[in-house]
């Protein structure tokens, strides 16, 4: 491992990053909130100055061909320490709020990583803390390093690593000749749908304040919102349908919508075999849900419809945004929900969890094993959209699963232990590792904060969302014994 190459490529991400935190200096100036210009002027600062002390620990950084033959675990570990980093940055404007640094680092990393779960008991909070909390979401949903990939000259050749080092989902797929061509299409996209997202919301009545933050969140797959009640404290039908679709949008993969838009062809959507299987999912859990609530809650057709299908997109894709308290609704309508946050969004989304692509190839493995337990000689590949996936990518997949709730049942032990409450061990662990944000019950319910949880909970949920975030194998390669070989 070449920590001259980890560090010069860390540098300069933290660098930019620290450039970011000019945007919500420029909303506390609006807002003339002086106090927090100081804030976000210290994180900046605190950023490029920590991205400087990276550089120069070697001089050649300055070369724009320097990172050309950064090596793909090089690339891994820039992505953990990256994100890392990037959650104690986000967490300083907190600590000038008066936040500990256990809740501040919560928040950010929360923020960071889409989850959505937050420790505010209060929302009578400055304007732009609450925009930094939506905008956080915002450059956590496409990811960071994708987004330095189509900005910075020196990562033109390594950019590819650094792609598909954060990138998420099983299968590495680009659609253009240039990795930093695809950041920057992948970057257009999200920026033009969010941007269109808030002219939506603000054309639907919701004050343009709130449309951006709103927007910055749902396509970032987040669920923060300025608003204590989440997108039903607005109480409009409209706001919500808006929510909706752009949630769903935020579930899908980007690479396909780029073509789509490039090409001018809606039926690529179609055509992706992972993109109608999620459609499918989506609209059967949300047709069983709607039966449950119009027989067990007494809804009526249309509002059980509405709230079935926006709680299941919304957990499903990981954004945790609420049309409604489902604190209230029946336990069986509760366990639908908690189902509905293993099933998870396209590989390529903003949302995150394990992704419905691993799940496809997990059946499709499954179905082929069984299938040769009857016919022991029989050959069998695994197809997805025509062309046969890889034994590499299988083994990554079932790596991937088996990791996943691994961590999963050790969290969720170890929260329950030290919380002596299994609903909080349980919900808490999966929608911190899934990015889910709001979990069951009335504490972490989707009116609840995770407040008064303790220091200790606190911390493994944010390790959780880091892990998630980072897809679990960048994280792990932090504890290999060659990251620490000096190369």
């Amino acid at each position: 491992m070449r920590i001259k190459y980890i560090s010069n490529s860390l540098g300069l991400i933290l660098t930019d990053i620290g450039i970011v935190t000019t945007f919500p200096v420029i909303v506390a100036a609006y807002f003339r909130e002086w106090n927090n210009c100081l804030a976000f002027l210290t994180t900046g600062m605190f950023a490029i100055v920590l991205g400087s002390i990276f550089k120069q620990i070697d001089k050649h950084y300055k070369d724009a061909n320097y990172l050309n033959d950064i090596k793909r675990s090089e690339a891994l570990t820039v992505a953990s320490l990256t994100w890392i980093n990037f959650g104690i940055v986000a967490s300083i404007p907190f600590l000038f709020e008066g936040f500990s640094i256990t809740d501040s680092l919560f928040e950010a990393v929360s923020g960071i990583t889409t989850t959505g779960a937050t420790i505010l008991t209060n929302f009578d909070l400055s304007r732009s803390l609450l925009f930094w909390r939506s905008f956080t979401q915002w450059l956590g949903g496409m990811g960071i390093i994708v987004l330095f990939v189509a900005i910075l000259p020196q990562f033109a050749v390594a950019g590819r690593q650094m792609f598909f080092a954060e990138a998420p989902g099983p299968t590495e797929e680009k659609f253009t000749p240039r990795i930093k061509n695809t950041a920057s299409a992948l970057w257009i996209v999200y920026a033009a749908l969010t941007g269109l997202c808030a002219l939506c919301l603000w054309c639907a009545g919701m004050p343009i304040f709130d449309s951006v933050c709103n927007a910055f969140s749902t396509l970032a797959a987040g669920g923060f919102s300025p608003n204590p009640r989440s997108i039903g404290g607005y109480n409009s039908e409209i706001i919500i349908y808006i929510t909706m679709f752009f949630m769903f949008v935020a579930g899908t993969s980007f690479v396909i919508q780029s073509k789509a838009l490039a090409k001018f062809d809606i039926k690529l959507f179609w055509k992706s075999e992972e993109f109608r299987f999620y459609l499918k999912v989506i609209l059967f859990v949300s047709f069983i849900l709607a039966i449950l609530l119009l027989l067990e809650n007494h809804y009526t057709p249309l509002h059980a419809m509405t709230a079935s299908l926006y709680q299941v997109l919304s957990l499903s894709t990981s954004t945790g945004s609420s049309s409604e308290d489902y604190h209230l609704w029946s336990l069986n309508a509760k366990l639908i929900l908690f189902l509905s946050m293993f099933i998870s969004s396209c590989a390529g989304s903003a949302g995150g969890g394990v992704k419905i692509t691993r799940w496809l190839l997990l059946f499709k493995y499954m179905k082929n094993e069984m299938y040769k337990i009857l016919h022991p000689n029989a050959v069998l590949s695994i197809k997805l959209d025509r062309r046969v996936v890889s034994n590499d990518v299988l083994k990554q997949t079932l790596f991937f699963m088996f990791c996943f709730f691994i961590i999963f049942g050790l969290s969720a032990l170890l929260i329950t232990l030290k919380e002596n409450n299994l609903v909080i061990g349980v919900t808490s662990s999966i929608a911190s590792l899934g990015g889910v944000g709001p979990a069951f019950g009335h504490i972490i319910g989707p009116m609840g904060n995770y407040s008064t949880l303790a220091e200790f909970t606190k911390i493994i949920l944010i390790i959780n969302m880091l892990v998630g975030r980072l897809e679990i194998i960048p994280f792990l390669v932090l504890f290999h014994k060659d990251f620490w070989t000096k190369g």
